[in-house]
């Protein structure tokens, strides 16, 4: 779900899926010593065609479950024809933008944003936000929201069970492309 969660809260449903999916390693250990068949896809690209209200582009997703040099990195790069934006967890502090027009010379501006939890802590802000701090952070999100339904003091709410089963779908199409080799065209069951 990770790699959709933004396309999906942006309403960017893809009407067709191209997938290549790796397996790399074959077997993985089963907790009891034994080499058991691994059913989990390595390393996945899906190229995908997007027809948003006023315009059509591609977006590529890919998941890379063998990635020398991260650990568990995310990001998101949008490239527009007057603004692009990349995030990336290695660099969680800063956020990359390039605003051009036609002639501008084009250079990435990188600002740093500093750390505010979007629920508060008895963290200071002088620290370094990590994996306890994001877990956490989790929790509240979801209990704010069993408690106040869409009422909620953030405007980035959770994962839906509607955007879940739209990954659902998509993934599925995926398995379908890289079986057959085709693109896969999406019918959106709701």
């Amino acid at each position: 779900m990770h790699v959709l969660h933004l396309p999906m809260r942006f309403g960017w449903k893809p009407k067709s899926v191209r997938a290549l999916l790796s397996k790399i390693v074959p077997e993985r250990p089963d907790g009891q010593g034994n080499l058991v068949p691994c059913e989990t896809w390595d390393n996945a690209i899906l190229a995908c065609e997007v027809d948003s209200e006023d315009q059509q582009f591609p977006m590529v997703l890919s998941t890379k479950r063998i990635a020398p040099g991260h650990a568990n990195t995310w990001f998101i790069r949008i490239a527009g024809t007057e603004f692009s934006a990349e995030f990336t967890t290695k660099n969680p502090k800063q956020i990359a933008s390039l605003p051009y027009s036609p002639g501008d010379v084009q250079a990435w501006h990188i600002a740093d944003a500093p750390y505010k939890s979007a629920y508060g802590t008895i963290t200071g802000g002088i620290f370094e936000f990590g994996f306890s701090d994001s877990i956490l952070q989790m929790w509240a999100a979801f209990c704010e929201e069993l408690t106040h339904g869409k009422f909620t003091q953030q405007p980035f709410r959770c994962v839906t069970p509607e955007e879940a089963a739209y990954s659902h779908q998509i993934f599925t199409a995926a398995l379908g492309s890289n079986r057959t080799g085709q693109t896969i065209s999406m019918n959106w069951r709701n």
